[in-house]
């Protein structure tokens, strides 16, 4: 098995966690200068907002960093009745809280792919694509490895590993139940896996001979240490970047993050159709109390996007998505650098 420093060219075998909305280019920036792994995150964005995020992050950096990608299927013919229900709910909960909203067309909705985004990355030279939510087509795969990219994708189970071994990739980020943010599971024929880390981390480990990145409720040096002996040759941390300087989260979102329980934490698919693990708040509870049926994760990701927006600007942490781990909780206020430099320490 290739040692995962020298095959991502770092000092050390850490990676932050790209995070949708939270990470920005001086985050991942500050993360790489240190001598870890920086991941920028790009799914759903357009090419050119790409390139622009990708600059600003060279600007500032001349170190590897890894552009994250979204690998989920398209959408599907969209159910008309189903999103229109939704925003029949949405435009009423927003009014019993003053909330601004405005139905949207869903005829009008643009989407991007990865496969929008590859031709702004091979022209960008970025030497690590890290993907979740799925597999990259065997084309896609083809393209990036003739120009030498190196490829990790996210699993959520054993079977899920083993799929992305066979199609190409060269590291793993296994994801366990404990993670914030989305799930990266993919499998259409599985029932979503909620396994935790450190029993999924050996039993991946035994089955599939690429170097692991492991992901969800890693914080300390404990941690850290456990995932190392069972079987990670690295580890990927989100969470405790949410409260960094440099991190985009709103001030609201922060103080939830700083003040989580243990039991703060739930998974969700109310802000975006898809499951996720974030803060409970009013919204997750009063869409789990109507028991609507969700839209597709692309369609109701756009539906909830103006109603999130205007809860980031006004600071109305009910109507965020205060994504987060199990262990978010231990996160401190400081810079990225100083986050990084912590967790160097404890390896």
């Amino acid at each position: 098995m290739q040692d995962l420093k020298k095959l991502l060219n770092i000092g050390h075998p850490i990676v932050q966690a790209p995070m949708l909305g939270v990470t920005t280019p001086a985050m991942v920036a500050a993360v790489s200068n240190a001598g870890a792994l920086g991941s920028l995150p790009v799914g759903g964005l357009s090419p050119d907002r790409t390139r622009e995020l990708i600059h600003a992050t060279k600007a500032l950096t001349n170190r590897p960093f890894a552009v994250n990608l979204f690998a989920h299927a398209p959408a599907g013919e969209v159910n008309k009745e189903e999103t229109a229900l939704m925003q029949d709910f949405l435009a009423e909960l927003c009014f019993n809280f003053d909330i601004p909203y405005k139905r949207q067309d869903i005829d009008t909705f643009r989407f991007y792919y990865y496969e929008d985004l590859i031709e702004v990355i091979l022209k960008e030279t970025i030497p690590i694509v890290s993907f979740t939510f799925g597999r990259l087509k065997a084309e896609a795969v083809s393209t990036l490895k003739e120009k030498g990219t190196i490829l990790i994708g996210t699993a959520t189970s054993v079977a899920e590993a083993k799929a992305l071994a066979q199609s190409g990739v060269d590291s793993l980020t296994v994801q366990g139940i404990e993670a914030g943010g989305h799930r990266g599971s993919f499998l259409p024929d599985h029932s979503l896996p909620q396994i935790g880390l450190f029993s999924l981390l050996p039993q991946v480990a035994d089955e599939v001979g690429l170097p692991i990145l492991a992901a969800g409720g890693i914080y300390n040096a404990r941690t850290i240490k456990a995932a190392f002996a069972l079987g990670a040759s690295g580890v990927q941390i989100g969470s405790l970047f949410i409260t960094a300087n440099e991190s985009a989260a709103s001030e609201a979102y922060k103080e939830a993050v700083l003040h989580a329980q243990d039991t703060s934490t739930v998974l969700t698919r109310a802000f975006s159709g898809k499951w996720a693990r974030g803060i409970q708040n009013e919204f997750m509870q009063r869409m789990e109390a109507k028991n609507l049926s969700i839209p597709y994760y692309t369609f109701q990701n756009q539906l909830m996007s103006l109603v999130r927006s205007h809860a980031h600007t006004h600071q109305i942490k009910d109507f965020i998505a205060l994504w987060a781990g199990q262990s978010a909780g231990k996160s401190t206020r400081g810079s990225t650098h100083q986050i990084i430099a912590s967790l160097i320490d404890m390896i």
